[in-house]
């Protein structure tokens, strides 16, 4: 019977002391939260010109927000097929109107999943125009840019990787 209580007491002391780490923040809540967007992004070396440009445009916050929004987020290769100097002229403190209407042409407000994406035939982009959806032969495309991998969760939202930049028609 000792050992009984003995073993219980010292389960019960783990249990304690477990319980005591999460609660009294070795268990930070904040770093196991769902990242947002940009975090997401920011994470991904893939997407190290889509970053500079949010934050050329000062867009980071906007999207570190509520949202939710989609973002239909071009790599560094989909960039890098712009005629050449297009980003760096683009990332110019004067060219930053034209750099938030192509960035925000981007962004669709609200979560909008890859089985919603499929129905559509538009989108209404956040900078105004809308952005063509066709689906064939199962695979998406958003205004000639292939979709190339979907739903990538996180707390401001969802995104959507393509191939391409796209570009409004304004």
């Amino acid at each position: 019977m000792k050992s009984v209580l003995k073993n219980l007491l010292v389960v019960m002391s783990v249990a304690t002391l477990s319980t005591g780490a999460i609660a009294g923040g070795s268990y930070a809540k904040e770093s196991h939260a769902k990242p947002t967007i940009v975090s997401i992004a920011a994470d991904n070396p893939d997407f190290s010109t889509l970053v500079a440009a949010l934050k050329a445009a000062d867009l980071v916050d906007a999207l570190n927000g509520e949202g939710p929004f989609t973002v239909f987020a071009p790599t560094n290769e989909a960039f890098a097929k712009l005629p050449a100097g297009t980003v760096e002229t683009l990332l110019l403190p004067e060219n930053k109107h034209k750099l938030v209407d192509i960035l925000t042409y981007h962004v669709v407000p609200g979560a909008v999943y890859a089985k919603d994406v499929v129905g559509l035939d538009s989108a209404g982009s956040l900078q105004g125009d809308n952005i063509d959806v066709t689906v064939k032969m199962g695979k998406v495309m958003v205004d000639g840019a292939n979709v190339v991998a979907t739903d990538i969760k996180g707390k401001s939202g969802v995104i959507h990787v393509i191939d391409s930049v796209i570009l409004p028609n304004s």
